[in-house]
Formats: C-alpha cells, sequence, structure tokens
C-alpha cells in the first residue's frame, strides 16, 4: 500500500516546539517535492513549507525562522520542526508528495498523508 504517515502532532502552549514526521510505506520508492500543509478551521489548505529531492526549501512568509522542513531520501521521511510556536499555527497538518515512484515500477501523484493536529494554546 503507498502511503504518507504522519506523527508528532498534540497540544503545545504558545512559544513551545513540536517536531512533525511524514513516513512513506516501503512500497514507495523516491519522491519528488514534499510538502507539509496546514488546515485550518474552513479547510483551507496553506502551503507551509516545501523542500525538493535536493534539499532545497522555502516557507510560507507566516512560518519563516520558526519552522524547519528537512527529509532523510535514504529514510523516505520527512520533518518539520516547529518551534515558538503560536495559536494561529492551530491546524491539522499534512504531509504531501508531488510525485513518488514505486518499488518495482509505477507512479503515483499527488499523494496525502491522513494528518496530524497541531494545538497551540494562548
Amino acid at each position: 500500500q503507498v502511503q504518507l504517515v504522519e506523527s508528532g502532532g498534540g497540544l503545545v502552549q504558545a512559544g513551545g516546539s513540536l517536531r512533525l514526521s511524514c513516513a512513506a510505506s516501503s512500497s514507495i520508492d523516491t519522491i519528488s517535492v514534499i510538502n507539509w500543509y496546514q488546515t485550518t478551521t474552513g479547510n483551507r489548505h496553506k502551503l507551509v513549507a516545501t523542500i525538493s529531492p535536493t534539499g532545497s526549501t522555502n516557507y510560507a512568509d507566516s512560518v519563516k525562522g520558526r519552522f524547519t522542513i528537512s527529509r532523510d531520501n535514504a529514510k523516505n521521511t520527512a520533518h518539520l520542526q516547529m518551534n515558538s510556536l503560536k495559536p494561529e499555527d492551530t491546524g491539522v497538518y499534512y504531509c504531501h508528495a508531488d510525485r513518488l515512484t514505486r518499488v518495482g515500477g509505477g507512479r503515483v501523484i499527488n499523494l496525502w498523508g491522513q494528518g496530524t493536529r497541531v494545538t497551540v494554546s494562548s
């Protein structure tokens, strides 16, 4: 089964930190761009951070200097280190892969994880 699984969400006070993880199933061979999205009330998807296969990163202005995205291509994992959290960071965070290849051949596009909830209290 081809899937992305997020973990690491939780409840934290403002100013605290969380580290989100995204793990690809063993049936996935390679992953192109990995994105983290925040979904807030009203189901608005906000792109928070992006990392290319070579490690180039981009961030939403609202998280620059506070969040760090990283990936391990050998393990097909990605992380989002979230520091100095604010109440407006609250939401469900989704890991997303633009394109990936399967072990044994075949491609999948636009794969989403199931999400992990982050709640930041003031």
